[in-house]
């Protein structure tokens, strides 16, 4: 489960209307406890990825290293990411699936059509290892 105050709720649904008609990306910081990830804070990040920008995105790993010291220094860890859909579904895809390597982390996907995000959905990367993982449905709670 994913845990989230509004604010972390709302906050990359309004970077998705932002970089509309290319998607967004950013990080869910917070606390892990058992099956659930609490997100106290979130870290947007720009989208470096020349090619494709509207259905692709990449997060620098110097910008994600950056984040993840800023946040262990105020307490948290990286519990999780978050990216939009320009006028696709808010679910994820072969490419999502490709990308995703860190294990037990929330990955968020919101679908923005025309300019206006309209679902948001969460979902769990499980499995051992790169050649069993999946990303699974995961039930978003607002706080």
């Amino acid at each position: 489960m994913l845990k989230l105050p509004q604010s972390a709720y709302d906050s990359p649904r309004r970077h998705g209307e932002e970089t509309y008609p290319h998607e967004c990306c950013g990080v869910l910081l917070g606390q892990m406890d058992g099956s659930a990830r609490t997100v106290t804070s979130t870290a947007r990040c720009g989208n470096t990825r020349t090619h494709s920008p509207q259905n692709r995105y990449n997060i620098d790993p110097r910008e994600l290293v950056r984040i993840q010291r800023e946040g262990r220094e105020r307490g948290e860890d990286i519990v999780g990411f978050y990216h939009s859909h320009p006028d696709h579904p808010a679910r994820w895809s072969q490419t999502d699936l490709a990308d995703a390597h860190w294990f037990g982390c929330s990955y968020v996907i919101t679908s923005v059509e025309n300019g206006n995000a309209v679902l948001t959905n969460s979902f769990e990367l499980t499995g051992n290892d790169e050649d069993d993982k999946r990303l699974v449905d995961e039930k978003i709670e607002i706080a």
